[in-house]
């Protein structure tokens, strides 16, 4: 297990100009980093890969993988440890989501979105929310989900419709989410409510942030959703109607909702770019070795031109993704605002997966279309990581903005 003194990877990449020292650039993980790694990589190998077939056909929730999860601290490792969790680093968290997506990115969204959920009460809860609702984590195997999606504002978060409203010392939440991760079966959710209806109002003034018990009354989840991949994950609608949360449950301060939401994407965006890149590898070792297995005019395939630069530009693409990955997670370690360098992460290494599962599936050829193989399971799930935690059109806009911002700032436009 992962020494509870798990040492902050201070050196995985320098900043821009002060990136080389009298031993160069040190790509290098940690000791600690490199044994959990290794612990994570048995627990996928053991747990993961060997079902992760058979929970795609039969597409039921696993649970059984999320409990012995909990039980090895992989569930929770994001908490702090003051609260009981590893409090891993953001480099360390990206470690896990890559080795976890390489074995399933299903069961990898299953488990990464339950630290969706934790990360805004990390960022920005008082010290009461943090230990009801960590603490309750850590003693059992529960899941939460981050409720912010609705059926006409998904990566538009400053569209949503929810609207709550405070009387007394409780709020009144009415409205719908959609596309909620992990809502079948979570204890508790994070939601984002509009709290002023003038429409004039900014966006950061404009939205609070809850926590909702999963059972409060009035709150009803919807069937599951059938997805194009990743189907074991539990994808569902969510209805509020008059559900009553207490003031105390509120996350941060009030009306500052929608900046703890993108505070949180500036934290998730490096785990869903690293999952991108597991899944990356996955598609680039399945493709290597079939080329090596299959034969076609009198020689193993992988002999063919053709087919040896599909595998190159699979390799260079995931190592790539890997580097902006860790790139993207050193800043937010740093301390540095994180939205760019988690955007331009978030965007390569999902448009890079998908150009990595569609050539592993050219490899397989007619074998990769059928579903014995593993290489069309790998297409279906590598899609959604071009549209969930916002799309690649919306990272195109963020690393835009900040773009030209940061020249218009250096040259005085």
């Amino acid at each position: 297990m992962l020494s509870r003194n798990l040492q902050r990877c201070t050196r995985l990449f320098s900043s821009t100009n002060k990136a080389m020292s009298s031993t160069g650039l040190d790509l290098d993980f940690t000791p600690d980093q490199i044994e959990f790694r290794n612990n994570i990589r048995k627990f996928v190998a053991e747990e993961i890969t060997p079902v992760a077939a058979e929970y795609d056909k039969s597409m039921e929730y696993p649970w059984p993988i999320l409990k012995k999860a909990h039980s090895l601290g992989y569930l929770t490792a994001d908490i702090p440890e003051e609260y009981g969790g590893l409090g891993i680093d953001m480099v360390t968290n990206c470690i896990m989501s890559e080795e976890i997506a390489y074995g399933c990115s299903a069961i990898g969204t299953a488990l990464m979105a339950n630290d969706l959920a934790l990360s805004p009460l990390i960022l920005a809860a008082n010290d009461d929310i943090k230990k009801r609702f960590l603490g309750r984590m850590i003693d059992n195997p529960f899941v939460a989900s981050f409720a912010v999606t609705e059926p006409g504002a998904g990566s538009d978060v400053a569209g949503v419709k929810t609207k709550c409203e405070k009387k007394g010392d409780e709020y009144i939440i009415n409205g719908s989410k959609m596309w909620i991760t992990n809502a079948g079966h979570a204890n508790w959710f994070f939601v984002l409510a509009r709290s002023d209806p003038d429409p004039k109002v900014s966006s950061g003034k404009a939205f609070t942030a809850f926590v909702v018990e999963g059972d409060s009354p009035g709150l009803t989840r919807g069937r599951k959703e059938i997805n194009m991949g990743q189907r074991c994950s539990d994808t569902r609608g969510i209805t509020f109607e008059d559900v009553r949360v207490p003031a105390s449950n509120v996350v941060g301060a009030p009306g500052e909702g929608f900046k703890v939401a993108m505070r949180t994407f500036d934290k998730t965006r490096p785990t869903v770019a690293a999952m991108a890149t597991g899944l990356a590898y996955r598609c680039l070792d399945v493709a290597t070795q079939y080329s090596l297995e299959r034969k076609a005019f009198g020689t193993k395939i992988a002999n063919h031109q053709g087919v040896s630069f599909l595998l190159a530009d699979m390799a260079v693409n995931a190592e790539l993704s890997k580097l902006m990955t860790y790139k993207s997670a050193y800043e937010a370690d740093a301390g540095r605002p994180g939205s760019y360098y988690a955007s331009l992460a978030k965007l390569f290494a999902s448009d890079a997966v998908n150009s990595a599962a569609t050539n592993a599936v050219q490899v397989f050829g007619g074998a990769g279309f059928n579903t014995e193989y593993p290489a069309e399971k790998l297409m279906r799930d590598a899609k959604i990581f071009q549209i969930y935690e916002g799309t690649s059109q919306v990272q195109r806009m963020v690393v835009a903005r900040q773009l030209l911002a940061r020249v218009a700032q250096n040259n005085g436009y």
